[in-house]
């Protein structure tokens, strides 16, 4: 009898241990399809937290990061109002979605340069000082940079600086 209770035990920590795996890869930062290496689907997932932006030390300079330290592009062939990244562009560079209320602010980064601006899909992305936000696929760490001064999709992409400009570090 004492056995059945013992592997009974261990069955139900295996189910459960499982199912928290399967809750955390739903949670704000972990699974989604947007292709993000952090496994998010573009910042927060569906339904979940306004994104907050803040700033971090990186190898280009000082930059802006999201609440999770992932870092933050602009992409020169955008508009203030309108993002000229869609379908396969967005897969390498996933935008920086709200799902909700305005985004938030924290240290250096500034409240009054934080925007939106809708999608083509109806999807509202995060702009700062009228700079749509993206993360890049080959970032796999926070604090990564990998898509600083890259010319992919037809212009280049590069991060942000708390004043709301890019860092051009080619020169």
């Amino acid at each position: 009898m004492k056995r059945r209770y013992i592997l009974g035990g261990i069955a139900a920590a295996a189910v459960l241990v499982g199912g928290g795996v399967g809750l955390d890869a739903a949670g704000p930062y972990g699974g989604g399809q947007g292709g993000s290496p952090y496994g998010a689907s573009s910042s927060a997932a569906p339904g979940a937290m306004t994104p907050g932006i803040g700033s971090a030390a990186l190898a280009p300079g000082t930059a802006l990061v999201d609440g999770a330290g992932r870092t933050l592009y602009l992409f020169e062939a955008d508009s203030p109002t309108s993002s000229a990244c869609t379908g396969s562009c967005a897969q390498v560079w996933p935008p920086l979605l709200t799902h909700g209320g305005a985004p938030a602010a924290s240290g250096p980064a500034q409240s009054a340069f934080l925007g939106t601006v809708q999608r083509a899909d109806g999807t509202r992305q995060v702009t700062y000082n009228g700079h749509p936000l993206y993360f890049y696929v080959g970032d796999r760490h926070p604090g990564d940079a990998h898509g600083q001064g890259l010319d992919q999709f037809g212009a280049g992409w590069y991060v942000v600086t708390p004043a709301g400009a890019k860092i051009d570090s080619s020169g």
